[in-house]
């Protein structure tokens, strides 16, 4: 037979159990709330985008990992606005992403396409170091300038959802175009360069 302040304390301990594991669940909602809130990031750029308009790229001012046309030495600083009058096409890149490697031949050959018009191929080595990042140049044969960014501040200002990422930012400083993922074709590139180079 069993004793009733046994079931009286079973069920205290069920209940308390209940109240514990009830807590513990809204607190992990809570946090996965404000994660998703705190981390949701914006989108200005691609609202801007998608609306016709070109919105200004952030004045980002990072050090050079390789210096080229209308940049400081490397280890200097250089800023993006610096670069007003002159088209750019920005690559978010990192030596571990795969993509990356796979699109460095076309970037390569949409600088060597372009560079004599005027346009500058410009990388931006994120997340990585210097000397992985300088190895990969190395490996690939890439020879347009980059940038480095060793955190995410630079994700953060383009509002990029990671690497490899391009943009093409007109001669008054304003994006034209993004490409979110990799480069398969130099003409995502060249058709749309050609005509921001086309206006006056």
């Amino acid at each position: 037979m069993t004793d009733p302040e046994d079931d009286i304390g079973g069920d205290r301990r069920r209940l308390i159990g209940l109240i514990v594991g009830g807590v513990v669940v809204a607190f992990i909602i809570g946090l996965l709330v404000v994660g998703l809130v705190a981390g949701g990031g914006s989108t200005a750029i691609d609202d801007a985008l998608v609306a016709g308009q070109r919105p200004p790229a952030p004045d980002i001012t990072l050090p050079v990992l390789v210096s080229g046309p209308g940049l400081p030495p490397a280890g200097q600083q250089a800023s993006l606005a610096s670069l007003k009058g002159t088209t750019v096409v920005l690559n978010l890149w990192a030596s571990w992403c795969v993509p990356c490697r796979e699109e460095s031949p076309i970037l390569e050959k949409v600088w060597e396409r372009y560079r004599h018009r005027g346009v500058l191929v410009l990388g931006l080595n994120m997340q990585d170091l210097s000397e992985n990042a300088l190895a990969f140049l190395t490996k690939y044969d890439i020879t347009y300038p980059s940038l480095r960014d060793g955190t995410d501040g630079s994700k953060r200002d383009f509002e990029a959802t990671g690497v490899p990422e391009t943009l093409i930012i007109d001669r008054q400083g304003r994006i034209a175009l993004r490409i979110t993922g990799q480069v398969t074709d130099v003409r995502q590139i060249s058709v749309p360069l050609d005509q921001v180079l086309a206006e006056k």
